[in-house]
């Protein structure tokens, strides 16, 4: 009985991007605007809280009811503080983004693509695929197609 002689695999492709100005500009009102979500989610936390221990302060005085602003409490910081996170490493991203320089390559992520191997053919080149982007516009393909 013969064997296969090829035989279709998904690798995935790098992306890459030519730091330009509009490209620049495009990446930096993405961050800033996630920036803006994540404190505008932060004083929604705050309104939210300050309710509830309204209500709750409303209600006469007993272990539950303490029981229950400790907890709210807690929920909040925690949420918050998850939230801090996440606007430190948009923050972190925003300036090594101001820093690029242009015409300079960067990484922008992955995309899965799938690709046809023969018997005979070296599969780890076939691998090691890029797609270079300027502006939406794809400059050039890299690797075995």
């Amino acid at each position: 009985m013969a064997g296969m002689t090829e035989l279709m695999l998904k690798r995935s492709v790098n992306i890459k991007v030519i730091v330009t100005p509009r490209w620049k500009e495009e990446t930096l009102q993405i961050l800033q605007s996630q920036i803006n979500q994540i404190d505008a989610r932060t004083q929604q936390i705050d309104v939210q809280v300050q309710r509830a221990m309204t209500e709750l302060k409303k209600q006469p005085a007993s272990p539950q009811v303490t029981e229950q602003i400790s907890s709210i409490q807690f929920q909040a910081n925690d949420e918050k503080s998850k939230l801090l996170d996440q606007k430190n490493q948009i923050l972190t991203q925003l300036t090594q983004v101001q820093t690029l320089e242009m015409e300079q390559e960067v990484n922008q992520g992955q995309l899965d693509g799938y690709f046809t191997v023969k018997v005979g053919e070296n599969l780890i080149e076939k691998m090691q695929v890029e797609v270079v982007i300027r502006d939406g516009v794809v400059q050039e393909l890299r690797g075995v197609i």
